[in-house]
């Protein structure tokens, strides 16, 4: 499982429970034996196998790095890992591991991404006008997420969509591409995003749409167990 993403059972509203209750001064660390690097100023800071995870109720996952392999970067002393130090996230320009560019955070080792073929139906509606309605789609489940679904272009009207400048960065799916509704002279932007080129384990979307649930009418026939949590930002 994700211990601190999205509804882990160390986010902020895990979906599950302990029991008894998990004191919030609990911390889980662990050895993490990938490459991991940061770059700064066109030169490599830190390179290092020895770095340790660190999961904490109601934080972001973090590294922390042996405190004789940060030369003069900033550092804060883990407690918790004696001869371990934290390095602010932009305290370099880069990060890196094994050779996979991160951005805003540690991939989390718990983390899986499982797209299926599925017959769940997807409807959306702007403005009056039907922009897709199939039941042809793919179901994205992301650990601790709320599952999407996913459509190929093909089944949309991308007549009435317009590629915008806007893109964002998951370290599990990519970079995420985005689209606007154009319905006569109504403009709503940003209400779709694709993965152009997603990462190995999210292939199967490549290229296929999902919608804004804040932005579009939509109906998505998601698990019920899931519907509860709400709607959660998953790009």
């Amino acid at each position: 499982m994700s211990l601190v993403a999205g509804r882990g059972p160390f986010g902020n509203d895990p979906a599950g429970w302990f029991t008894p209750a998990v004191p919030e001064t609990v911390v889980f660390i662990e050895p993490h034996p990938r490459r991991v690097q940061a770059f700064r100023d066109g030169r490599t800071v830190i390179d290092t196998e020895r770095a340790l995870m660190v999961h904490r109720l109601g934080r972001p996952l973090s590294y922390v790095f042996p405190s004789d392999e940060i030369g003069d970067l900033p550092g804060e002393p883990e407690p918790n890992a004696p001869g371990y130090v934290a390095v602010p996230w932009d305290a370099v320009d880069a990060w890196s591991e094994e050779g996979r560019r991160l951005v805003h955070y540690p991939p989390n080792p718990y983390h899986r991404v499982d797209c299926r073929p599925t017959q769940r139906r997807l409807r959306v509606e702007v403005a009056g006008t039907t922009l897709v309605d199939t039941s042809d789609t793919i179901i994205l489940f992301e650990t601790s997420l709320v599952p999407r679904l996913y459509v190929d272009p093909a089944l949309v009207r991308t007549d009435l969509l317009q590629r915008t400048e806007t893109t964002s960065y998951c370290n599990y799916k990519g970079y995420a591409t985005y689209w606007s509704a154009v319905i006569g002279d109504v403009v709503v932007p940003d209400i779709a995003w694709s993965y152009p080129d997603p990462m190995p384990e999210s292939t199967q979307i490549k290229g296929f749409l999902s919608f804004d649930a804040a932005k579009v009418d939509i109906v998505a026939e998601l698990p019920e167990s899931t519907l509860a949590a709400g709607v959660f930002e998953q790009r």
